[in-house]
């Protein structure tokens, strides 16, 4: 497959750098410089100038490409880039947006704008944050399956029960499936014996129920959340609060600015909007921020989320989301305190990736910035698991795969090495990024 993509930024980067082992890549930026450094990192093809210039995207061979993907920091550019494009060709566009407003009117009309697919970061960013709400002691957290399967991804703290066991020791669940450890740099895919140790990042899959109750074992009381507290009347933090409000919460949003702390109040009835300054710590205190579950810092730069979520941790708030609009910054928030860090480019850049690799997968999830993914994969007569046991199967595909949960004809169907893998079955499947071009020819 051949990808145009338009921004060299960290979204198109990020886009670029998981794609181009397996696809061929063109990549357009205005700054010339970025397109030669992308270039020496990346195994990609670089043309330096304006992809909204319809010069500019035949330089990138725009006529034979299968996808094109408009990823700058301007909405408009994106847009017009697609638009552009479609001129001389019937290549698939995908534009990132910041604003949902542009996702609305592309929803209400077929290829709108001459985009065939949209992703709004601003309201990505807070589906995000309200997965992790739902999961608080996730990382990460996908579903896969129409819901019968979940997959997340969670820290082991040192004060952990599971801290120091092994894996068959920590097994005591019918339908969870221990996926893999991400272990500093490594990718641990675990047996039986292999311990689970401090600080290591744990993937499972599994059922729902199983997921959420060892996520209640692996932290101890974190499960249970209700008191919400987001920081910050953002595009980010009114989508925050609109989903949080549909799942039955009833969240708390403080806002600084008096106007839009009056539209937020009337756009969100199930919230209560506060206007006031989140690092008020008098403020704070009166509003029994010690009683907390969740603070959500959605302000407008890093330094004041980072500010907001060690404040109201400090001040007693169980746990904290913040997000992070440099990537680089995000290992650092969560060194110091904040239990989860977000980043929106990040987010962006996985949800386009993701939506490329749906051409071969059903369902994709990407782990620890394309360290690894997990594959919803539909089970055909070519695959190499179709008809045979699991056992038999998986010593076929490279090491760095793992059978992580069945469902068929809906029924959650948990993998044994003896289970017969069946031809319509929908598997999902963790894989080391390493060897994800082997496993997909074969799976």
């Amino acid at each position: 497959m051949y990808v145009v993509i338009v921004g060299a930024g960290e979204v198109g980067s990020t886009i670029a750098a998981s794609l181009a082992d397996t696809h061929e890549v063109a990549v357009i930026d205005i700054d010339g410089q970025r397109v030669e450094e992308l270039m020496y990192e990346t195994d990609i093809l670089g043309v330096a100038g304006d992809g909204a210039d319809l010069e500019t995207l035949e330089d990138a061979n725009v006529r034979n490409a299968d996808i094109l993907i408009a990823s700058t920091d301007d909405d408009e550019t994106n847009i017009v880039t697609c638009g552009t494009a479609n001129t001389v060709t019937d290549v698939f566009t995908i534009s990132r947006v910041k604003s949902a407003k542009f996702l609305r009117t592309w929803q209400q009309s077929s290829r709108a704008f001459g985009v065939d697919h949209m992703v709004a970061t601003n309201l990505l960013t807070a589906e995000t944050i309200s997965r992790v709400v739902g999961m608080p002691a996730a990382h990460d957290v996908e579903t896969f399956a129409d819901g019968t399967v979940q997959m997340a991804e969670f820290e082991i703290p040192a004060e952990s029960p599971i801290a120091g066991q092994t894996v068959r020791e920590a097994d005591r669940y019918e339908s969870l499936t221990f996926a893999a450890l991400i272990r500093g740099d490594d990718v641990v895919i675990p047996t039986g014996e292999t311990e689970l140790r401090p600080a290591d990042d744990v993937v499972v899959i599994g059922s729902p129920e199983s997921v959420h109750t060892f996520a209640n074992e692996i932290s101890p009381g974190v499960e249970g959340v209700r008191n919400v507290l987001v920081v910050g009347g953002s595009d980010i933090g009114y989508h925050t609060a609109r989903l949080l409000q549909e799942r039955g919460l009833k969240p708390r949003l403080i806002e600084r600015d008096h106007d839009r702390a009056r539209e937020l109040a009337e756009d969100l009835p199930g919230t209560t909007v506060l206007e006031s300054d989140a690092t008020d710590r008098e403020f704070l205190e009166r509003e029994h921020v010690e009683d907390v579950d969740i603070v959500v810092s959605t302000l407008d730069n890093d330094e004041k989320n980072l500010l907001a979520s060690l404040l109201a941790k400090r001040l007693g708030a169980e746990r904290a989301v913040a997000v992070v609009d440099s990537g680089e910054y995000v290992k650092l928030f969560e060194a110091v305190g904040v239990d989860v860090a977000v980043n929106p480019r990040e987010a962006t850049a996985e949800e386009i990736t993701r939506f490329t690799r749906e051409h071969q997968a059903e369902n994709v999830a990407i782990i620890e910035s394309d360290r690894a993914e997990v594959l919803e994969i539909e089970i055909d007569g070519d695959s190499t698991l179709a008809d045979r046991p699991i056992r038999e199967s998986v010593a076929n595909l490279p090491e760095g795969v793992v059978i992580g949960a069945i469902t068929r004809d809906g029924e959650l169907v948990i993998p044994r090495g003896d289970t017969v893998i069946e031809r319509g079955d929908h598997v999902v499947v963790f894989v080391d990024t390493d060897v994800l071009e082997a496993a997909s020819s074969q799976l």
